[in-house]
């Protein structure tokens, strides 16, 4: 009898002559000789290994199927497969591991397998196992898990029933894993089979934090309100004042995918804010990111005050002023109020500190030097300085901005019941045209949303403003608490009232947030006219707003150059003031403390204004539509129903926070009655806020030109970027309040945060239009955004790669230049090169291009210049990073097929006109 090593070379023999074998043959013939030999090798322990047909040989099948791609086939024979094994459960492992088919992202062979088991598992529950027999299984099946694709997770865990397994062994392959390196694996292991409440959250969670995995980390606490918290405080305790957050990262510094640029305390903060708003967490359980996020806001103060100049001295002393601890910003902090007289000494003199001191009752330990020398005789020259500046700031208002045309006794600050009966009696009658804005205290980023402090109604010879807050509080009475709700749904849902309104959508939201009562007040509007809209058509009609938001000249010819150069370009409804009207609103008061009462005067002029200049606009432009580039049935068109669903404020500061899903920028929340005109990569130019870097690489991928904030920058440089080079901002989440502001309207964008880059990239190109072709794709240079590449043969490359990359002799057609050439020079093309280099020549010297930047030859991997498809290479004039056709190329056309066009230019893709 023949031994059974000569049996096993024996069956190898005749395995190879199955393998060649028809279809039909192979698992006939393997499945007998394997029972022979497994019958003969009975004294072997084979409890968790299947004894009828052989699951490999099963497995060739299926991977020959699949790759015929003869679907329905595959699931027949894998469903026969399934019967034909002793224990399915066992071959389905020895599959996976005897198989890399399944390792790949996305619909795999191996997932087809698992899928069609788990199917077939409820047709025949009795194949199902349990007792040591599961055990065993259950532990080969942990090995796989932890290298296998999300979408195998759950299927697989549910066939070999992981949840009933021992939770101490399950922790201890977790904690196997954790201690191995592999972070991400023991995390998403832990999720799926809920083993957080019995780990360390601070243990699990920070090397991720470190790898940038911050959407695994909200999904690890998601479920758990009590690991939220957790993790909440120790964020908050890293960012504690003199914390050493290297510390932490130094435990952790051969971590692969280690990014210690992005865990800093500011990244550290926005994902505290994020969490507390995702999981509905008080914010008073993080108090350091809440007092940084205040320094950050006094920060901000003191550049709109005394860097930007545009904010009064009275909105600015509302908001930081310590004697309303509720509502300021520095309060009674000590830690803030020291902070507080720093900036002051900065910004500055030593009697406006000093009056701050005294405001804050500060101890003299406190003070910087100089300042409390100055606490007893600056009081008075303070009151006569402010009173000249009020009387200068007056002259200035009546000179060069928007004045209300009606009395100021016929302006109505309503703050009880009584007084607004009348109000509503006039405003609900028929053919009445109400103008209507809406004011709150801006937030500047902290959680929750805003409530309406003050309602504008504006009728053709008075305007009320309604002070909501009082009038609430004088509700007792559920049926009180009703009237004002039941009297704006009455105004907006009544077709004979015409209202006009600046991103009308953005205040009915906020009327939302005010009262749940009004949630669908924008599904029941009738006759109301939002001139956003018209305001988007006059921007599409004027060359200098074509030109994409660069800086307009809106001061008035009468105010002076000193003026001029102070005043910040004007924007959203200020701007359709000034188009229309001639003069912009003051909008000094825009960021007003508007729940502090009394009210100021020049408050109570600002509200009105800002209801009553609707009036205006919308006669003048109903006389005459033409002379504005409008229709002429102007008042049919714009009559009707809201034109958006309601998703962001209308005004930048007056509210800063965002809905969890992200905001889309104004131009992407009104729809207008056409879509924006078909435009190209090179006709579009963005900049991109430092969290979307992602999606940056992926638009200049497709040729659009894009610069990308780097780590450390702040998101306001993305503002002064767009003005000066007329590009749109691209950012999300918090910053894009803060920078709507900043640049002109439809001219900054925030992209759905909760989406990968890819998605977000397609959501940018379909928004403004941008049509994309093959030949744009790999137009720009994925390092450093330049258009313009040199063609170089690959025979001249492989000279430059055996030569150590020596110089070549500036010509004509390549713009190639020794490094000992004048550094100033460029080349002069505007578009890529298209010739071939010509008199090339070794000087000795580092090959260069004009203005000294070398060519990166040395980066070129081993083999690529012997592929005989490759005969010519492409290098970007500005960095030197030598380019090649490949599959990139390829993967790139498939991802973004959808939004591709097709132009039969057959051109190569780097040599673009």
């Amino acid at each position: 009898m023949e031994s059974l090593t000569e049996c096993v070379q024996t069956l190898g023999t005749e395995g190879s002559a199955c393998a060649a074998s028809s279809d039909l043959q192979t698992p006939q013939l393997s499945t007998l000789t394997w029972c022979h030999l497994w019958g003969m090798n009975q004294d072997s322990d084979s409890s968790d290994q299947p004894t009828g047909q052989d699951p490999l040989l099963l497995l060739k099948t299926l991977q020959l199927l699949w790759t015929k791609k003869e679907m329905k086939k595959l699931k027949e024979e894998a469903r026969q497969g399934f019967a034909g094994l002793e224990e399915p459960l066992a071959g389905l492992l020895a599959m996976l591991e005897g198989s890399g088919d399944w390792k790949g992202k996305g619909h795999s062979l191996g997932y087809c397998i698992v899928t069609e088991l788990q199917l077939w598992m409820k047709e025949h529950p009795a194949a199902q196992q349990s007792g040591i027999t599961l055990k065993k299984l259950q532990a080969r099946v942990l090995n796989i898990l932890a290298q296998c694709p999300a979408n195998l997770l759950d299927p697989l865990i549910s066939i070999y029933q992981l949840h009933t397994a021992d939770r101490n062994y399950l922790l201890g392959h977790v904690s196997h894993l954790y201690h191995r390196g592999d972070y991400k694996e023991a995390a998403v292991l832990s999720i799926k089979l809920k083993l957080q409440p019995d780990q360390d959250v601070e243990k699990m969670c920070t090397p991720l934090l470190l790898q940038d995995k911050t959407n695994l980390v909200e999904d690890y606490v998601g479920d758990y309100p009590e690991l939220q918290s957790k993790l909440l405080q120790i964020l908050d305790t890293w960012c504690e004042p003199g914390f050493n957050i290297r510390d932490i990262t130094s435990r952790y510094q051969g971590l692969a995918g280690y990014k210690p640029e992005k865990f800093n305390r500011k990244m550290l903060s926005k994902l505290v804010f994020r969490l507390l708003d995702r999981f509905n967490v008080d914010p008073a359980l993080c108090p350091n990111v809440v007092n940084q996020r205040h320094l950050r806001t006094l920060n901000y103060l003191f550049y709109k005050r005394f860097v930007e100049k545009t904010m009064t001295q009275e909105n600015w002393t509302d908001h930081v002023q310590p004697w309303f601890p509720f509502q300021s910003t520095v309060g009674e902090n000590r830690w803030l109020q020291g902070h507080l007289m720093q900036l002051l000494m900065r910004y500055c003199d030593l009697k406006t500190a000093a009056r701050w001191a005294q405001r804050c009752n500060l101890p003299e330990e406190m003070l910087p030097y100089g300042v409390a020398e100055e606490l007893q005789k600056l009081q008075e020259r303070e009151r006569v300085e402010e009173a000249a500046k009020a009387d200068h700031h007056e002259e200035r208002k009546k000179e060069g901005y928007y004045q209300l045309p009606i009395p100021r006794a016929n302006i109505h600050f309503l703050q009880t019941w009584e007084e607004t009966q009348r109000c509503w009696e006039k405003v609900l009658r028929p053919g009445q045209v109400v103008g209507i804005d809406m004011e709150w205290k801006p937030s500047f980023g902290m959680v929750g949303k805003p409530r309406v402090s003050l309602l504008q109604l504006a009728l053709r010879d008075e305007v009320f403003l309604l002070d909501l807050p009082r009038l609430l509080e004088q509700a007792v009475t559920e049926a009180e608490k009703e009237k004002l709700p039941h009297f704006i749904q009455r105004l907006y849902s009544d077709a004979a009232i015409t209202k006009l309104g600046y991103g009308m959508s953005g205040d009915l939201s906020s009327l939302a947030a005010t009262w749940s009562a009004l949630k669908d007040a924008d599904k029941q509007a009738q006759g109301v006219v939002d001139l956003l809209t018209i305001d988007k058509q006059l921007q599409k009609g004027s060359v200098e707003w074509k030109r994409g938001g660069r800086k307009v000249d809106v001061v008035s010819p009468e105010q002076s150059d000193e003026d001029r150069g102070s005043r910040q370009p004007e924007k959203g409804l200020s701007l359709l003031v000034q188009h229309v009207l001639g003069k912009p609103l003051d909008k000094t008061e825009q960021l007003s403390n508007w729940e502090k009462r009394p009210l100021r005067e020049e408050q109570i002029l600002y509200a009105a204004s800002d209801a009553y200049c609707l009036l205006e606009i919308y006669e003048k432009l109903c006389k005459d539509p033409e002379s504005f580039g409008l229709s002429s049935d102007l008042t049919g068109s714009l009559v009707g129903k809201p034109s958006m669903k309601p998703r962001a404020k209308k005004q930048l500061n007056k509210q800063e926070v965002l809905s969890p899903s992200g905001q889309q920028c104004e131009g992407h929340q009104k729809e207008t009655s056409c879509p924006p005109a078909p435009i190209s990569p090179k006709e579009f130019s963005v900049v991109c806020d430092n969290m979307l870097q992602g999606l940056g690489r992926y638009l200049r991928c497709l040729g659009v030109d894009v610069q990308m904030l780097e780590n450390e920058d702040d998101h306001r440089k993305a503002a002064e970027i767009a003005r000066q080079e007329g590009r749109v901002i691209l950012t999300s989440g918090l910053p894009y309040q803060t920078l709507r502001s900043q640049v002109a309207e439809g001219r900054c964008f925030s992209v759905n945060s909760s989406e990968k880059a890819k998605e977000q990239a397609v959501q940018v190109l379909r928004h403004f239009n941008v049509q994309v072709s093959p030949a744009d794709i790999f137009s720009r240079c994925q390092v450093c955004n330049c258009n313009k590449y040199l063609k170089v043969p690959r025979e001249r490359m492989r000279q430059l790669v055996a030569g150590g990359g020596q110089a070549l002799e500036d010509s004509p057609a390549g713009c190639l230049a020794r490094s000992e050439d004048e550094p100033g020079r460029s080349c002069g093309a505007a578009t890529p090169h298209r010739g071939r280099l010509e008199g090339l020549e070794q000087r000795g010297v580092a090959a260069a291009l004009v203005g000294g930047t070398a060519l990166q030859v040395a980066a070129i991997p081993p083999g690529v210049l012997d592929r005989a498809e490759l005969t010519d290479f492409y290098c970007c004039t500005h960095c030197g990073k030598v380019f090649w056709e490949g599959s990139h190329f390829g993967r790139v056309v498939s991802q973004f097929q959808d939004v591709l066009v097709a132009t039969g230019d057959e051109q190569n893709i780097y040599e673009l006109s």
